[in-house]
Parts: C-alpha cells; sequence; structure tokens
C-alpha cells in the first residue's frame, strides 16, 4: 500500500496541533493553579535569538496552513499575528484545524512531483517537489515549532509530558 499525501498531511497536522491545544490547556491551567501572569510563558525563549513561545505556535500553524494550501492550490487564509494570550492562541490553532479540514485530500494527492516554492527565510525562497517539500521541510518545520513551544512549557514549570505531546487528550 502507498501513503498518499492526503493522509501523510491532514491527520498527522491535526493530531499535533490537537495535541498542541491540549498542552496549551495545561499551560492555562498552571496559570490558573499557580497564579502567575501567563506572559511569563507566553514571551519566554529558551536562548536569546530564538522566538518566545507564542511566535513559536503562530508559526506551527502557518507552517500547517500554508503548507496544505501550497501543496493543495487553495489560498491560505491570512491570520494577522495578533495573538498574545493563552486563549487566542488557542483560537489560532482551532482557526488552523478548522481551515485544513476545509481542504479536500483530492487536492493534495497527486501533488508529489508538483513544483512548491516557498519562503525560506528574509528574501529568499526554495523550490521543492510536493513530497520533498511535505516530508522534508513543511512536517519538520511544523514538529519543530511545536516541540519548542512545549520544551518552553515545560521548563517552566508547565507538567506536560512526552504523552502529552504525542497523544494530546488522548492519553
Amino acid at each position: 500500500m502507498t501513503l498518499s499525501m492526503s493522509n501523510a498531511s491532514l491527520p498527522v497536522c491535526t493530531r499535533m496541533l490537537s495535541n498542541l491545544s491540549h498542552i496549551l490547556a495545561k499551560a492555562e491551567q498552571f496559570v490558573e493553579a499557580k497564579k502567575i501572569d501567563p506572559t511569563a510563558l507566553t514571551t519566554y525563549r529558551l536562548a536569546p535569538d530564538m522566538f518566545p513561545f507564542t511566535r513559536q505556535v503562530l508559526i506551527a500553524c502557518d507552517a500547517v496552513k500554508n503548507g496544505v494550501a501550497r501543496l493543495s492550490g487553495v489560498e491560505a487564509p491570512k491570520f494577522d499575528d495578533t495573538e498574545t494570550t493563552l486563549a487566542q492562541l488557542q483560537e489560532r490553532i482551532q482557526k488552523t484545524l478548522a481551515f485544513i479540514a476545509t481542504v479536500p485530500a483530492a487536492a493534495l494527492d497527486g501533488t508529489e512531483a508538483k513544483d512548491i516554492t516557498f519562503p525560506a527565510g528574509p528574501g529568499k525562497t526554495r523550490t521543492l517537489k510536493g513530497q520533498d517539500y511535505l516530508m522534508g521541510w513543511m512536517l519538520p518545520n511544523m514538529y519543530f515549532h511545536i516541540t519548542t513551544a512545549y520544551t518552553i512549557l515545560r521548563h517552566n514549570g508547565v507538567e506536560v509530558g512526552k504523552v502529552d505531546y504525542l497523544m494530546g487528550a488522548q492519553a
């Protein structure tokens, strides 16, 4: 059996963004239980040259919505990137999930050899074939930013573990 582009993307992205939402819910509970200012989490960065937590979540969502849009040929929704609270980040995840749920599998399947040109840093673009883009750029980018968001929360005392990252609310 072969793995289709839709099966390699939509369920994986849906699961990982849902797991990110679960992890954010744990962060919201942590903030309430510890009575701390939520910006202690949302503005935290692991290193001076890394993006803070909020930006990690935004980029994870953008990797998914823009990647699915590029592959399928549909237009990605425009988000304003104005989220600052955990609740707003939850909304961003839900908007991204809602968007990818509208993309038909048929629009993704058969795009393995499609040329995908995308931004790859300030003033730079890259072009990869669809399968290489999905497996070598889009999914790794999503995983990187979700992992970084997870690590920021864990580093700051939010009780999340590997099962939360992998299974989310199903854990």
